[in-house]
């Protein structure tokens, strides 16, 4: 199965570079396939394994299959420090101001989370303090929205907010790709330790699993690979969410198990995605933040559903 997702996220990349705005083909000029393309599918290959990555992690270390990376507040830090960037001018005197600061912010609201729940060391007290982090950071960017100082950075941030990969280039590669890799180092070795906090909490601890150590990484780890995304393409919602969830039927419930191929099958996810934003013939290219949320929400219901019938 891992060989079977990893040689279609290759498909899927080698289409990714073959469509432009005047259809398929490889045959353009060189300079635009390195230039254009080739950045835009690697940061699709990046930000769908990375929330994908951290989705898995965050399900399996909470027991809970709704957990998402936004539920730790970083996706929020993520869009309060790239919306700071906009409202002081920062991104349009030096540009790698925006995804700097998303990256910051999301960094600062995984430390403030891991504050907060560090005294318990428990599931809860870390969902509680991601969900009060998120709510924190969904206000001030409500705030600073209302005060955008014009209507050119209101549309801009709000453009932003929605998630896209269009535009970009090899310098939002070199952002995002150190904090990607380096969550992926931390995330994908914990999988032997969530399958032991599977048996529950004081469980893992008797069977010599560090509990707070390892929601500390993990929160830590989905800060990067979240932060990296969203600080590159805004808000992608709903892919940690659903890639997961829709390898269970296949992988099996075991936590661990999970890991790789979720990080595969969340590249593919992101890289199909932004093939058919590429694809529709709308005036405007559509975001890739609303055709991953249309296509999450009828997953997180069906989901919703199937729990409600398995209780």
């Amino acid at each position: 199965m891992i060989l079977a997702l990893a040689l279609g996220t290759l498909g899927l990349a080698l289409l990714s570079l073959a469509v432009g705005a005047a259809g398929f083909g490889l045959d353009v000029d060189p300079l635009i396939l390195w230039q254009v393309r080739a950045p835009r599918t690697t940061l699709a290959v990046l930000v769908g394994a990375a929330l994908a990555l951290s989705g898995a992690v965050l399900q399996g270390l909470l027991h809970n299959r709704l957990a998402d990376p936004g539920l730790l507040g970083v996706t929020g830090g993520a869009s309060f420090g790239a919306v700071l960037s906009f409202y002081w001018g920062l991104a349009a005197a030096f540009p790698p101001a925006l995804p700097l600061g998303g990256l910051a912010g999301a960094l600062v609201a995984a430390a403030a989370v891991l504050m907060i729940a560090a005294r318990t060391g428990s599931g809860t007290a870390l969902i509680l303090a991601g969900i009060g982090v998120a709510a924190i950071a969904s206000a001030l960017v409500t705030m600073a929205l209302s005060f955008a100082p014009n209507p050119y950075a209101l549309a801009e941030v709000t453009i932003w907010l929605l998630g896209s990969l269009e535009d970009r280039s090899w310098r939002e590669v070199m952002i995002a790709l150190p904090p990607v890799a380096a969550s992926a180092a931390m995330l994908l070795p914990l999988g032997a330790r969530l399958d032991a906090l599977a048996l529950g909490e004081e469980t893992a601890a008797s069977l010599g699993i560090a509990v707070g150590q390892t929601m500390a990484r993990a929160a830590f780890g989905t800060a990067l690979g979240v932060g990296g995304a969203a600080a590159v393409a805004g808000g992608v919602g709903f892919v940690g969410l659903m890639v997961p969830n829709l390898l269970r039927g296949v992988v099996g419930e075991r936590p661990g198990a999970l890991l790789l191929p979720s990080a595969l099958a969340g590249a593919a996810l992101v890289l199909a995605a932004d093939l058919v934003v590429r694809l529709i013939p709308l005036q405007q290219e559509l975001r890739l933040g609303v055709l991953t949320a249309l296509i999450g929400a009828p997953v997180l219901l069906a989901v919703a559903v199937r729990e409600a019938h398995a209780a």
